[in-house]
């Protein structure tokens, strides 16, 4: 006799299941999680600890409670378990995880804010971030946090800033759903004069008209290049690109340079995916079956009458008589 789960057991699986819901899928999951698991307290329990790991690691986007504008659920931007920071709009919104909206909503305090030096930068590049999502993911988001040195006041100190990028597309009356996210790291070390700049790239998709097909892909990217005063007159490749990044740019002209930067790894990543993909049917999945029978011949589609049990099936059918 199978012995009996314990309910410390019960809410681990439960949690298990939660986190690794497909993109914009896991209401669906915690609704027969909670169907299976018959005890409240139990999924509760398991759906307060699964979700804000879940909504964080999806990067989901939420509408602010005044309808102005949304909000990316990160741990860039989170204050504490429940509160998040908007720096496009300097307001920290509340979130109940479990039903994934905003419920209150809040100015932010300075000390969560950054200084007006770093903030000049985070804006230019917030602005120019809008531009790129508009033209490369129409349903796509994008916000950008000071994670470091936030309160540097001029030039001659390091700061950090990330790029939080998140697309996602769900239609689940089609059986499909499907996500991509972007993380983007860009560390300014003015002791070095150099730039880092540091991406992971994440696709998910969920296929399940008739099956269970999924797709969790992921790649990751650096560069770095010493910092240069002097602009490249041609900017077309990477390098001159990142070499263009100097203390003495301007804010909007270090944003143009970065999203660039961004354009060129994002685009290249999918141009990549798209040729794995279409290549598919005639690679992998042949892979996935068995070249020969066990007989190791092929078999006879074009004469399966030479087989005894085809013969009987047809004798006692009293076919082709």
């Amino acid at each position: 006799m199978a012995e009996e789960l314990t309910d410390k057991q019960k809410i681990e699986i439960a949690k298990w299941f939660l986190i690794n819901s497909p993109p914009g899928e896991i209401k669906f999951v915690a609704k027969d999680i909670r169907s299976v698991l018959k005890d409240d307290n139990a999924y509760e329990t398991a759906a307060s600890e699964s979700f804000p790991l879940y909504n964080k690691s999806h990067l989901i986007c939420l509408q602010l409670p005044d309808r102005s504008g949304d909000v990316l659920v990160t741990s860039f931007s989170e204050i504490d378990q429940n509160e998040y920071l908007d720096p496009r709009t300097a307001q920290v919104v509340k979130v109940d995880h479990v039903k994934q909206v905003c419920t209150e909503m809040r100015p932010a305090n300075d000390e969560e804010l950054p200084s007006a030096y770093i903030e000049e930068y985070r804006c230019a590049l917030d602005a120019e971030s809008i531009k790129y999502i508009s033209e490369a993911y129409p349903k796509g988001f994008s916000s950008v946090y000071c994670v470091s040195g936030k309160d540097v006041e001029e030039p001659g100190s390091d700061f950090e800033l990330v790029i939080v990028i998140s697309a996602a597309r769900h239609s689940p009356q089609n059986f499909c759903n499907g996500s991509w996210r972007s993380i983007w790291n860009i560390e300014f070390k003015d002791d070095l004069q150099m730039v880092e700049v540091s991406g992971r790239m994440q696709v998910g998709a969920h296929y399940f008209e008739e099956g269970n097909v999924q797709l969790d892909a992921k790649h990751e990217c650096k560069d770095s290049t010493i910092l240069q005063v002097t602009i490249r007159d041609n900017m077309s490749w990477l390098s001159s690109q990142l070499a263009s990044l100097s203390p003495q740019l301007s804010p909007d002209d270090c944003a143009i340079s970065l999203i660039n930067i961004i354009r060129h790894h994002e685009t290249e990543y999918l141009a990549s995916l798209q040729a794995s993909y279409s290549n598919l049917p005639d690679t992998t999945f042949k892979d996935l079956r068995r070249k020969l029978p066990v007989t190791r011949t092929l078999f006879p589609w074009h004469n399966t009458m030479q087989f005894s049990l085809t013969r009987d099936i047809t004798r006692e059918l009293g076919i082709g008589k």
